[in-house]
C-alpha cells in the first residue's frame, strides 16, 4: 500500500450499480416469453448461467474479439439449449434482445453505499472515476440512472482503447484521464482477476469488492486465499473502502 492513495478508480457492474439485480429482472422477463415451459423457480439457474458466462463470450468482447451484439446472441442461444428453449435465431433474437435490454435499462439501480462511499472519498480529496468494461456512452447512462453521474465520471470504457481489462494499459490509461501516478491509484472492483488482481499487475492498488452471496460462480476466480496471497485488501461493502485504503 502506497503512503497516500490520491485517486480512486471504480468498476461500474456490480460495484456501483447493482446489475446483478438488474440481469435478475430481465432474465425473469425473457423467460417468461421464450422458456415458456420453465417453472418459474428455475428462473434463478437461467440468471447463473447467464452470469457465469462459461464459454467466456463477455470477455472475448472485453478482448475485442467480437461485437457486443455477438457475445450477447451467443449467450442468448446458450439460455435457450440449456433449458428446453427453441433456437432464436436472428428474428427471435431481435426480439429477446429488445424485451431483455428494455428490462435491464429499467432496472439499474446504485447500490445503497455508492453515493455516500464516493462522497467520502470526494471529501478526503481523492480523486474518483470510473474504469469499465462497457461502452463509455451506456455506462454514463447507467450512472446516470442511478443518481452517480455527477459523482464519477466514466473516464474508460471497452470502446475507448478498443478492448479492456485485465489489460494493464486499460488501468493506465484511467490513471492518466484521473491526472493520478498508478502507484498511488486504487482500483476497485467486484471480480478479483479482471479487477483487483489485473490493477495490481498494472502497478496499482487493487481491491476486491466480494459483496456477500454475490458471486458469479463458473470460471471467475473467487478466492479469500488467493487475494490475501496476493496482497490484495477484500472489502465487503463499498463502506469499508476509506479504512482499507487508510483514508
Amino acid at each position: 500500500m502506497p503512503a497516500r492513495v490520491v485517486g480512486v478508480l471504480l468498476d461500474v457492474d456490480d460495484t456501483l450499480v447493482d446489475t446483478r439485480a438488474a440481469f435478475a429482472h430481465a432474465i425473469d422477463a425473457v423467460a417468461r416469453v421464450h422458456l415458456r415451459a420453465l417453472p418459474h423457480e428455475r428462473y434463478g439457474e437461467v440468471l447463473a448461467l447467464w452470469r457465469a458466462d462459461p464459454h467466456g463470450h463477455y470477455r472475448a468482447y472485453t478482448r475485442g474479439e467480437v461485437t457486443a451484439h455477438e457475445q450477447r446472441a451467443a449467450r442468448a442461444e446458450e439460455l435457450q439449449a440449456a433449458f428446453g428453449g427453441a433456437p432464436l435465431g436472428a428474428d427471435g433474437y431481435a426480439a429477446w434482445n429488445d424485451l431483455f435490454w428494455g428490462t435491464f435499462e429499467a432496472s439499474w439501480r446504485a447500490f445503497d453505499d455508492a453515493a455516500d462511499a464516493v462522497r467520502d472519498l470526494l471529501a478526503a480529496g481523492v480523486r474518483v472515476g470510473a474504469v469499465t468494461n462497457a461502452p463509455v456512452e451506456q455506462q454514463t447512462r447507467k450512472l446516470a440512472r442511478a443518481g452517480l453521474a455527477d459523482l464519477v465520471p466514466v473516464l474508460v470504457g471497452v470502446d475507448t482503447l478498443g478492448f479492456g481489462k485485465p489489460d494493464p494499459r486499460v488501468f493506465v490509461e484511467g490513471c492518466r484521464r484521473l491526472g493520478t501516478d498508478p502507484a498511488g491509484t486504487a482500483y476497485v472492483g467486484d471480480e478479483l482477476d479482471v479487477d483487483a488482481r489485473a490493477a495490481r499487475a498494472a502497478g496499482l492498488v487493487g481491491v476486491w469488492l466480494d459483496r456477500p452471496g454475490t458471486r458469479r460462480g463458473g470460471p471467475h476466480l473467487e478466492s479469500a486465499a488467493v487475494a490475501r496471497a496476493d496482497g490484495i485488501p477484500i472489502v465487503e461493502g463499498l463502506a469499508e473502502l476509506g479504512g482499507a485504503l487508510g483514508l
